[in-house]
């Protein structure tokens, strides 16, 4: 029986609604807002992204980075990864991002591995599994 796209975005919607409901996502929210009010760590990455936006004009422009402009993007690079509100960040995100893909990769196994029924009979070798 065929689906409509109505009935596929209500799904995707209670789907999502779940997700909202995963311990994961909430450390995710809580992280963000925990780097979102500390000043410290807004200032760090905004440095970052001016000395990432400055070096990007800069190589654009035809002009290479210096040697000393790299070591002061490393050593912001590591003093940002050491915040430990940025850190707690990076990690909510990676399992924040892990649970996007499993619900992905679960989805697409479903039109991967159930396709739907052809018009005519398969054929012997469509059977055969690799």
């Amino acid at each position: 029986m065929p689906v409509d796209t109505q009935q596929l975005l209500d799904d995707a919607t209670k789907l999502g609604q779940l997700a909202a409901q995963h311990p994961a996502v909430a450390r995710y929210k809580q992280a963000r807002e925990a780097v979102d009010k500390d000043p410290e760590a807004n200032r760090m990455l905004s440095e970052l992204d001016r000395q990432i936006e400055t070096l990007t004009r800069q190589q654009q422009s035809g002009l290479p980075v210096t040697d000393a402009q790299q070591h002061a993007l490393e050593a912001m690079q590591s003093r940002i990864v050491s915040h430990i509100k940025i850190k707690a960040l990076n990690m909510a995100q990676v399992e924040f991002v892990d649970l996007l893909r499993k619900i992905t990769q679960t989805i697409q196994r479903q039109l991967t591995d159930n396709p739907a029924p052809a018009a005519a009979a398969p054929s012997p070798a469509s059977n055969l599994s690799v």
